[in-house]
């Protein structure tokens, strides 16, 4: 929305947020209900109708997550009069969201890939495990259909064939299949990620390649701090495999360079701007979703102005790291033109860090009256030589 809204760009968002930090962003002209959840390509289909009366004329229309991305090539078609957009293959989406259509898909076109298993059983999961080596990154295929407050995470790493067999056991509740993955031994400079935006003639514009440097979790979650950091092989790469898949529009590319041999490994591809798309603003004020605007707009994108060395920073996960950056770093939430967002955010997120505090305090209160409990009772046939009733008292205190 700021990087649109910067622009003079009208910005509707389709979105459950009207209690949350983004709705209170200056830069947005109106919120939409989206439809019901789970929603059905028909669903999103006439969801998106609706927004496009209010509109009024024609929108470019932007995905922000892999659920949204294949909702919209669903029902591309019937879209095409009122939205602008950049319409990839057909079912492509879908094929490069699924982390295990994904495997087949590198198998094919020569694409470094770690090796990868899907196991058919718990029992499978754990021979898996000890075949591939621990730890292992379990991943579910289609993470969009997790569901929310279950405790399970897209991607996390498994240190025993136990874990794993414990983790296939819920597969039901995913919704999707477990994959298993090799772990491909890094150090500190070992993730990587590609952004950047497609347009109708497939030129690539407004992203760049960026040094993953703090995760939220570690080693296998969300970047929280990252780096523009070019890498000119690494750059060929992502843009010979866009070529050779013929995409259309934004797009996000997870890679783990191999300590021992150097090789990019491609972990994940997201058919959307990734979260930290702002990152790659070059020196004309070009990011990933002002160039899909421009393109679908049929308007020229600026020729590129790296700026190698700029710094994303997600304040709520990274406190320490955005005091020290305060100006040098493009934040997630922070912004002295747009405050309402980032005050909404820190105001919830102190109560939530009061609430666990009080939760911790407690639960520690009750550690410490269990422990002294116990110690009395083995400490009482000891030190007491009174009577019953004494021992009772001591013993309750």
């Amino acid at each position: 929305m700021r990087s649109l809204g910067r622009a003079e760009v009208e910005v509707h968002l389709v979105a459950d947020d009207a209690h949350g930090p983004v709705g209170r962003s200056r830069h947005l002209h109106r919120l939409h209900a989206p439809p019901a959840a789970p929603a059905t390509p028909e669903d999103v289909r006439a969801a998106l109708l609706r927004v496009a009366a209010r509109v009024g004329r024609p929108a470019v229309l932007i995905p922000l997550d892999d659920a949204g991305a294949l909702a919209v090539d669903a029902v591309a078609d019937a879209l095409a009069d009122r939205y602008l957009l950049p319409l990839p293959t057909t079912g492509l989406p879908a094929r490069l969201a699924d982390k295990g259509s994904l495997a087949g898909l590198c198998a094919r076109l020569g694409v470094a890939h770690p090796p990868t298993v899907t196991p058919s059983s718990p029992r499978a999961a754990a021979d898996a495990v000890r075949d591939l080596g621990s730890p292992a990154v379990a991943k579910w295929s289609r993470p969009w259909l997790l569901p929310r407050e279950r405790g399970l995470r897209s991607a996390v790493l498994v240190r025993s064939p136990r874990e794993a067999a414990a983790l296939h056991a819920r597969t039901a509740e995913a919704g999707s299949r477990l994959l298993l993955q090799a772990y491909v031994p890094g150090g500190r400079d070992a993730d990587w990620f590609v952004h950047g935006y497609a347009g109708r003639d497939g030129t690539v514009h407004g992203g760049g390649t960026g040094r993953k440097r703090r995760a939220r979790p570690r080693r296998a979650g969300l970047t929280t701090v990252g780096e523009w950091t070019h890498d000119e092989g690494l750059w060929t790469l992502a843009r010979r495999l866009l070529a050779a898949l013929r995409h259309r529009g934004a797009f996000d590319l997870d890679f783990r360079r191999d300590s021992r041999t150097g090789t990019y490994h491609l972990l994940d591809f997201n058919p959307r701007p990734g979260a930290q798309f702002r990152l790659f603003a070059d020196a004309t004020g070009t990011d990933v979703v002002r160039a899909a605007h421009l393109d679908l707009t049929h308007r020229p994108v600026p020729a590129p102005a790296p700026r190698p060395g700029r710094v994303f920073v997600v304040e709520n996960h990274a406190p320490l790291t955005a005091l020290r950056a305060r100006t040098a770093a493009e934040f997630a939430w922070s912004d002295a033109d747009d405050p309402d967002p980032a005050a909404y955010l820190w105001r919830r997120w102190r109560r939530h860090v009061v609430r666990r505090s009080r939760t911790r305090l407690a639960h520690g209160a009750q550690e410490i009256l269990l422990t002294l409990s116990t110690r009395a009772r083995e400490a009482s046939p000891a030190l007491l030589s009174g009577t019953p009733a004494t021992e009772r008292a001591v013993t309750d205190a």
